[in-house]
């Protein structure tokens, strides 16, 4: 508490310490200020590095698109929320949006900063996860981009780390410090992001899949898939950072619900929904 303390002091003093707005509140009504330490544009051009390389070492084990069948869903339901990003931060349409399907048996998903996302197989195949279902995932996780929840999390770690140097050096411990790109990949595949950032995901997540077509309540049936799965002994490392199911599903619930008007209108026409 007290290096947290330290490292909002340090934010508040240095002059790139921004606060933000990144997105619109949409539908949902998610509205939250956030503090930034570093800018969009490194943040972005090191999560590009950062997949770049990962996607190249996922091609040399062979895990890189292997199931042409799975490629094509996943592909085809990232192209149409892709185009709803718009509601909620129009700059994102001009991102280069990207997504593979790795071939690993966790139950896991994820979005870079910038639009770069991985699906493993383990969660399409575990799960028996219908195309809603699969875009609930992938809704949750452009959601995460879309609210720069990397670039913030990474801002508190340059925080406290820049609070901690300050003690080191009069304590004499020395220096923290890590690459921004290492930071990005840390940050993306392997912390876990507070419940206030899940609980935005979530409904943002369920708004981008009304728009685009897809059921919102399948959000519902893919947690509690994901909760018997749990339930059996076998906790999905995407599932251990994220909130309880039952307050997760209550949530979901309520906010499905208020998006239904905007899934029925996608439904409706290729108009509707905008």
């Amino acid at each position: 508490m007290r290096t947290s303390l330290i490292a909002l002091a340090v934010c508040a003093g240095l002059a790139g310490c921004q606060t933000v707005e990144t997105t619109k509140q949409g539908t949902v009504g998610v509205d939250r200020q956030q503090r930034m330490l570093v800018s969009e544009q490194e943040v972005n051009a090191s999560a590009q590095k950062q997949y770049a390389q990962m996607m190249a070492e996922a091609q040399k084990k062979n895990a890189l698109d292997r199931d042409a069948a799975q490629v094509a869903r996943v592909k085809a339901i990232t192209g149409r929320l892709v185009p709803q990003t718009a509601v909620f931060r129009p700059d994102a349409q001009r991102w280069a949006w990207e997504v593979h399907v790795l071939t690993l048996n966790e139950v896991n998903a994820w979005c870079m900063p910038g639009g770069k996302m991985a699906i493993y197989s383990g969660l399409i195949e575990k799960l028996h996860a219908t195309d809603d279902e699969l875009a609930a995932v992938m809704g949750h996780e452009i959601s995460h981009a879309l609210r720069e929840h990397s670039r913030e999390a990474i801002s508190r770690q340059m925080a406290t780390q820049t609070a901690v140097g300050v003690a080191g050096a009069l304590l004499g411990i020395g220096e923290l410090g890590q690459s921004l790109g290492n930071m990005v990949a840390d940050v993306t595949l392997n912390l876990p992001n507070s419940r206030t950032n899940e609980v935005e995901a979530d409904r943002i997540g369920v708004e981008l899949a009304a728009r685009a077509g897809y059921n919102p309540n399948a959000a519902i049936t893919l947690w509690e898939k994901m909760a018997k799965l749990s339930g059996a002994g076998q906790p999905p490392k995407w599932l251990s950072t994220h909130p309880s199911h039952e307050d997760r599903i209550n949530d979901l619930k309520a906010y499905a619900q208020k998006v239904m008007p905007l899934y029925t209108a996608a439904k409706a026409g290729p108009s509707a929904g905008k």
